[in-house]
């Protein structure tokens, strides 16, 4: 089996996977950080990197000193980075939030859960607006209710015949969330490289339909993304996602006074209830994270 090596642990991942360029990607953006942390010799990224992957990774655009905030023990638990997505990568972003323009068209309700329901959605931008709508993209997700109960499925978003172009077409925004974060979580880090990898071999031995074709393509370490598009969010409480573990939320558009609010945190708890006042503008969001229920599925404990 034609694996790339490692020598930090022992996790297989296949060169035929996209995951392999971010996951170099990631690895050089640690080493260029603790370069530039110790004042250590300049770093050489790989030859499998491209020009504009590495100008991304860099951070060109990045304020000097982040924003962090920290719980009672000294852990980080939030860090804001502004300006940190350059104009090729925004472009990136909104190019293939149009590729999924029906499905979030499609996603939208009279009523039901707030996530959905039309009264959160606006129309964009006259002329440059995003289809307002919330997707879910996953190679393994679980219907509300059924975590573990059964085997996880692709995400519908993902099973049409654009599957392909959707995943490649995200590919390169996932590389510049996952450089963050092999920087800002490392133990995170590979808990998800491992998760995927033992959820490939669970998939091939099941037969799972389509998650070993859509796991070659699936270049994130998060199991999942939600794509927002032009939805204000009231203040909540993420349930389902890992406490000990980083989410990763990029927006972009051509928008004026957006806040995200975080109205009840407390320096010791690291759930918080947020929210994302509506915006003068057109907003898209790009929400990574990891689905816990996916770790127990795969076998793998998370990054507690």
């Amino acid at each position: 089996m034609n694996t790339s090596s490692m020598s930090t642990c022992d996790i297989k991942i296949w060169r035929t996977w996209a995951l392999t360029i971010t996951h170099e990607a990631g690895a050089y953006t640690e080493q260029k950080f603790n370069a530039e942390k110790t004042g250590g010799e300049p770093v050489i990224p790989s030859l499998n990197l491209d020009t504009d992957l590495v100008m991304a990774t860099l951070g060109t655009k990045l304020v000097d000193k982040p924003a962090t905030i920290i719980d009672v023990s000294g852990t980080i638990i939030t860090w804001y980075l502004l300006d940190a997505l350059t104009e090729t990568t925004q472009k990136e972003i909104r190019a293939a939030t149009d590729l999924l323009g029906p499905s979030l068209k499609k996603s939208v309700k009279a009523d039901g859960n707030w996530q959905y329901n039309q009264e959160w959605f606006k129309q964009g931008s006259e002329n440059v607006g995003s289809t307002p709508g919330c997707i879910n993209l996953s190679p393994a997700w679980f219907q509300q209710g059924h975590e573990n109960l059964s085997d996880p499925e692709v995400s519908a978003s993902l099973k049409g015949p654009s599957s392909e172009n959707i995943l490649k077409a995200i590919a390169r925004p996932a590389a510049i969330t996952l450089a963050a974060l092999r920087v800002m979580h490392p133990q995170q880090y590979f808990a998800g490289l491992r998760a995927l990898s033992h959820l490939r071999d669970k998939a091939l031995s099941k037969e799972l339909p389509q998650m070993p074709e859509t796991l070659q393509y699936w270049a994130s370490m998060f199991n999942t993304l939600s794509i927002i598009s032009n939805r204000e969010t009231p203040n909540h409480q993420d349930h389902l996602l890992i406490p000990e573990c980083f989410d990763i939320l990029t927006t972009m558009g051509n928008y004026s006074n957006a806040r995200m609010s975080m109205p009840s945190l407390q320096l010791e708890f690291r759930i918080v209830r947020h929210g994302v006042d509506g915006v003068e503008g057109d907003q898209i969001a790009w929400a990574w994270y990891m689905r816990d229920s996916v770790h127990i599925y795969a076998g793998v404990p998370s990054c507690g």
